[in-house]
Formats: C-alpha cells, structure tokens, sequence
C-alpha cells in the first residue's frame, strides 16, 4: 500500500474542500483499496485513481449538488490529467471493481452506536470521528473490520473525554485497535497527517485534533478498564464418577460392564411364605408344561355349536346381548 498517503491525503483534501459527508469519505478508500489490490497503478495515475474513486463515491453517497464536477476535479490537479482522463478512469474503476459500492463503512457502525438510549455528546463524536480517519493512514489497521474500528474509536473517545465508559461491549477485538492506536499516538503524534490535524482543528470539530494531540504530547496512555469478576456457576468435572457402595453379597458381574443378569425365583424351602413349583429357571424362558394352571380359574365357553356362524357365537357366549341379538341378521341367508 505505497500509494496510501499520497492518494488518501489527496482524497481527504477533497472530501473536505467539498464539504462532502463521512461516508463518502469511507466508501471512497474502500474502492481505492480494491482497485489498486487487482490492478498495477503507476505513481503518476495516483491523483487520478483517488480523484476518480472519490467521484464514484460522491455520486453514491452524497447530495447531487455536492458533488464535483469534472472541470472541478480537472482545476484540483492542477491540469495534469484531460477531462476525458477521468471518465476513462471511472469506468475502468467501476469494471474493476465489479460495480459493487455497498459498504458498511465506519461512520455508519459509530452513527449508530451514538444514537439510540445513549446518544454522544457532539465532542465525544467529532474525537472519535477524528481517531476513526487516522486508521485510514496505517495498513495495521486494514484487517480489522469496520464495526471494530468504530466501536474501538468511540471507546478511546471515551476515555480521553472523561466521559463514562461501556465497558460491557469493549470486546478483545476491540481492546486491540484501542492499543494500536493508543502506541501509534503516543509514539508516532508528530508524525500524523498535517491535512487530517488540520481539518479536526477547527471549532465546528470541537478541536478535536486539538486536545487528542496535546494529551499524548504529555505523555498521557489508554488505560484498560475490567469488569467486576462474577460469580461463576461450578461445572462438574468431566473425570468425576459415580461410585454405588457394595455390600456383602455383591457378585462379580454387578463390578462389571456387562449387562446385569435377569434375577431369577430362589429355591423352595419351607420358610418362603409364597412357594412356587419351579425352581431357580428363568421365569421369562420358562418351558410350560401341559399340566400347568393358571392361579385363577377361569370361565370355560364351550364351543359353539356346528350351526352358529360367527355372528350368532357372539350372541350366544354374550348372554348381555341376548336382548339386542335375538335375530341374526344371517340368518335367512343361512337357512
């Protein structure tokens, strides 16, 4: 990403000579990143790439009225490319990068994380505004996607405008862009964009850039801020193990993993109150012999008479229904 200064300072003057809004500013280094990522840009198509990418960006996003002409994008480079040059380059841009302009830019991730049941004080937004297009500079940044660079840049923004923080969203990923960019400020603050401290010094930016520069230049850090530690629920172990006490009469199969053996009748002796005829056999494989009877004896029906079709059984072995089956509906088709 060699050509990222020259093209993202050009674009950053532009942006904010138009007056242009955040996002086009966003969606603009977003297309810039994709194109030069597929093609080869020579330094002396740098102003046109950034011009061209800001022009497609401006006409997505923006108002009509705001957006640059060609004759306009022709004066800000001073002559250096016809007006037919930019044309060409927008088309080649758009064919490059598929025509595909959506994208969840930063400023939409803060503008929703500032509105809502806690809306930001304007200060509080314009800094993190500020901490926002400094990431835009530094390629340590470019993994990180734009909800983390939002949520990150609104935290820091809390914290050097001593304003309250919500420690209970500030995840690890982004503890992580805080840090990158709290030690590129506090390491690196002479070295920021002139153009950048220059735009977020003016007092509509609150001063921005102002009080964030002045604070690192004293030697001031981010300091990370935990959570009270909870109460956690105790988890069984996964080794714990259920030990059933044995006693006396345990035998060798109830220790091991084999199925448990079907308990069968004890022998007969004259203390069982409740004697069986069968001795220790298996009461569910039981062979029945014929002289076997049922504890309870049952009705016997005598079997019905040669004469009587289904029908009139029921009627015969059911003397409840003798009332109701006095005549077999069979039985003329019978006789």
């Amino acid at each position: 990403m060699a050509h990222a200064p020259l093209s993202r300072r050009l674009s950053l003057e532009i942006h904010f000579t138009f007056r242009l809004r955040p996002e086009t500013l966003y969606l603009t280094l977003n297309i810039i990143d994709r194109y030069v990522s597929r093609r080869i840009v020579y330094i002396k198509h740098y102003q046109l790439v950034g011009c061209a990418a800001l022009w497609i960006a401006a006409k997505f996003e923006d108002a009509k009225e705001r957006v640059p002409t060609v004759q306009d994008l022709v004066q800000i480079c001073r002559d250096t490319y016809e007006e037919s040059a930019f044309i060409q380059m927008e088309g080649h841009v758009l064919s490059t990068i598929q025509w595909t302009l959506g994208h969840p830019t930063a400023e939409a991730w803060l503008r929703l994380m500032c509105c809502g049941p806690c809306m930001e004080e304007p200060k509080v937004q314009h800094v993190a505004r500020f901490l926002m297009e400094i990431t835009l500079f530094y390629r340590e940044f470019v993994k990180y996607p734009p909800s983390s660079i939002a949520l990150a840049s609104l935290t820091l923004a809390h914290f050097l405008c001593a304003k309250p923080r919500r420690v209970w969203e500030e995840t690890e990923e982004c503890l992580e862009v805080v840090e990158l960019l709290d030690n590129r400020l506090a390491k690196h603050v002479n070295d920021l964009s002139e153009t950048l401290i220059k735009k977020y010094s003016y007092a509509f930016y609150s001063k921005a850039a102002t009080s964030v520069v002045q604070y690192y230049l004293q030697g001031g850090r981010f300091v990370r801020q935990t959570l009270p530690s909870l109460p956690v629920t105790p988890r069984r172990s996964s080794t714990y193990t259920l030990n059933t006490p044995t006693s006396c009469s345990t035998s060798v199969s109830d220790l091991s993993d084999d199925m448990p053996v079907t308990p069968s009748t004890p022998p007969f002796s004259s203390d069982h109150p409740f004697p069986s005829s069968h001795s220790s056999d298996d009461k569910e494989n039981m062979n029945v012999s014929p002289s076997f009877e049922p504890a309870i004896n049952k009705r016997r029906i005598e079997s019905p008479a040669d004469r009587y079709l289904p029908h009139d059984f029921v009627a015969f072995g059911r003397h409840a229904l003798h009332n109701i089956n006095n005549v077999s509906p069979r039985t003329a088709y019978v006789s």
